[in-house]
């Protein structure tokens, strides 16, 4: 589990179905410009006990995490989620960082809040160099998100991903731990250089 002051972050278990349910489709219209298509087994019990199940077995095979996101005094109502995925290590120690908040949630900071805290674990426990995220260039609010936590614009990839039934370009960008103001590897010999 992870916390800010106001938030917190953990893995699901099956319990947490009925609400990871009700968090899809009270913001499917909310999402749908942002996520790909979705079917309607996506909003059925017995999918999401299968996807519980391999996130958990994912997080132990480090290959991805992926967490819901309460607000500290609320345990039980799912506001968004935050993941990491596809876990690459050996020389280039990176993972794909990817979030969603309710609409109900938004204007309060926070993803702002809570990915700080995502991305300290990251680099720390969980020991990555690198994090990406990509985003659609009309999704200002994402990349405002990123801008403010240090994440530098690499590329720009046509065609990227299939959102919508249509295939979307998308914005590369990325942070390294050495590049992060908020996180120091203990003895790094880096400094901390500008963002742009």
């Amino acid at each position: 589990m992870l916390e800010s002051a106001r938030l917190r972050l953990r893995m699901a278990n099956r319990a947490d179905v009925p609400e990871i349910i009700r968090f899809y489709r009270e913001n499917a219209q909310h999402l749908s410009p942002f996520e790909p298509e979705r079917s309607e087994e996506f909003y059925t019990e017995l999918y999401w006990e299968a996807q519980v199940d391999r996130h958990r077995q994912d997080f132990e095979d480090d290959r991805a995490l992926r967490m819901w996101l309460f607000r500290r005094d609320d345990d039980r109502t799912i506001q968004g989620n935050v993941h990491l995925s596809n876990f690459i290590r050996g020389v280039k120690q990176s993972c794909t960082l990817g979030y969603a908040l309710a609409a109900t949630a938004q204007g309060h900071g926070y993803m702002t809040e809570i990915l700080r805290v995502a991305i300290g674990y990251a680099f720390g426990d969980l020991a990555f160099h690198r994090i990406e995220a990509n985003y659609m260039p009309h999704n200002v609010r994402s990349g405002q998100v990123l801008k403010r936590l240090g994440f530098r614009i690499e590329g720009y990839a046509y065609d990227y991903l299939c959102i919508g039934g249509q295939w979307r370009d998308h914005l590369l960008t990325s942070l390294t731990a050495q590049c992060d103001p908020l996180f120091q590897a203990p003895g790094s010999p880096f400094p901390t250089p500008p963002h742009p």
